[in-house]
């Protein structure tokens, strides 16, 4: 399978991919800030 494949060592670092990753990781962390947010609006600072 694709997943489990080793590095390949001959393959250059790719600067593109890097911040896609990164990009990527920051979408996912204020998502799922939001959600808690929005979780603690709900049921803790309901009015």
């Amino acid at each position: 399978m694709y997943f489990f494949r080793k590095k390949d060592p001959n393959r250059p670092a790719s600067f593109n991919l890097k911040v896609m990753h990164i990009i990527n990781a920051v979408a996912i962390s204020i998502f799922l800030l939001g959600i808690i947010w929005k979780l603690i609006d709900w049921f803790v600072l309901k009015k």
